[in-house]
């Protein structure tokens, strides 16, 4: 089936579980979510139910977008959102964005800007049009984040197309009727540095980690030139597990010689990320080694990049789907669980553990019980 009568069919279904008097304009697939166009955003924000309810009917994950002709000035938000946010939340800064209707709200107590269970979030929508995303100010001041989040805002039509292709490739219809999984190793088994893995399946192929191997010229970089990954706009996901530059390393390279498609880490990852890449290509240079790309591949890895928060169940291929979890080794590194088909496999990726007998694992889950009492 088309895509467009995916998307059709979609939004009759949606009309049909609407209640009475709530109308929408459009759907619209935009990375892993579906979103809904409405030039009546007070009535979903009166009703908080209306998108989980078509969340769990639809079974995807659902954002919705208002008009822009309904949304009030900038000026005029600004004054009532401070009316209704409690001033200990401490405000720092707003964006608007009118091709997604969006303001995004910087604060120091991010919880109190978001009322509980999602209550003073609703009642911005209900007085402004906007939908409020609030993140937390950095705690200390980093010119890498701040880069980042102005990057990310700069090219917000950008992303949205991007996004855009991405969700069309994501909800296609499964073509295959075989059901079989295969891992193949590139590169990191036995070694430190330059980890990838394919994870293949009859509909898509997700690259896992692509790092570098800083300590050898020679081997330095993955195998991306067998079969199963070459040529890499084959590819249809790059999951990178965490940070360290032997995972992630030399992502940017996959953009450098064709790859177009997303990828997905923790928002902690995605900000460390390109600090890393940044310094090492800083410092190959300034040693006079190769260097594989240039930041202006750095640059473009971020615009494709999807950051996703630990148990957030993500379609990321029409047969597969991924959640984070927390692995507790470096900020925002996970564990990587991709459920396959309808649970006839599932695949765990954990990034750093060693794979010989150790105390490791052990002293993992002592630490991990002692942080929850």
């Amino acid at each position: 089936m088309p895509i467009e009568d995916v998307l059709l069919d979609l939004k009759h279904k949606i009309e049909k579980n609407l209640p009475a008097g709530v109308t929408i304009t459009d759907v619209e697939f935009e990375g892993p979510q579906l979103v809904l166009y409405t030039e009546e955003p007070r009535k979903f924000a009166d009703d908080g139910n209306i998108i989980r309810n078509l969340a769990k009917e639809l079974r995807t994950r659902i954002a919705m977008r208002p008009d822009p002709k309904v949304l009030a000035t900038p000026e005029d938000s600004i004054s009532i959102i401070e009316e209704v946010v409690p001033k200990e939340s401490v405000i720092s800064s707003y964006y608007f964005d009118p091709d997604s209707g969006e303001v995004i709200i910087e604060a120091e107590k991010p919880g109190l800007v978001i009322g509980k269970h999602g209550a003073t979030l609703r009642e911005i929508t209900k007085q402004i049009g906007w939908i409020p995303k609030v993140v937390r100010t950095p705690p200390i001041k980093s010119r890498t984040v701040k880069n980042v989040r102005e990057f990310m805002r700069n090219n917000l039509k950008e992303r949205k197309e991007i996004l855009k292709s991405v969700g069309r490739k994501i909800h296609k219809e499964c073509t295959s009727k075989d059901q079989w999984v295969r891992v193949t190793s590139l590169g990191g088994c036995k070694e430190v540095g330059r980890s990838c893995f394919l994870l293949s399946t009859p509909e898509s192929r997700i690259l896992i980690d692509c790092g570098v191997n800083v300590g050898s010229d020679e081997n330095m970089t993955p195998y991306l030139y067998v079969p199963e990954v070459f040529p890499l706009n084959q590819i249809d996901a790059v999951i990178v597990t965490h940070a360290h530059l032997d995972h992630q390393g030399l992502v940017p390279l996959l953009f450098k010689y064709g790859y177009e498609g997303p990828v997905y880490c923790t928002p902690p990852t995605r900000d460390l990320m390109v600090l890393l890449q940044l310094d090492y290509i800083d410092v190959a240079a300034k040693e006079g080694k190769k260097i594989p790309y240039e930041s202006g591949m750095v640059a473009k890895t971020l615009k494709h990049t999807i950051p996703l928060d630990y148990e957030e169940v993500t379609d990321i291929a029409p047969d597969i789907k991924l959640t984070f979890h927390n692995a507790g080794h470096i900020l925002g590194s996970a564990i990587s669980h991709f459920h396959i088909g309808d649970g006839l496999h599932n695949v765990v990726f954990t990034g750093d553990y060693k794979y010989e007998k150790t105390r490791l694992l052990i002293l993992l889950s002592i630490s991990f019980r002692e942080s929850k009492l």
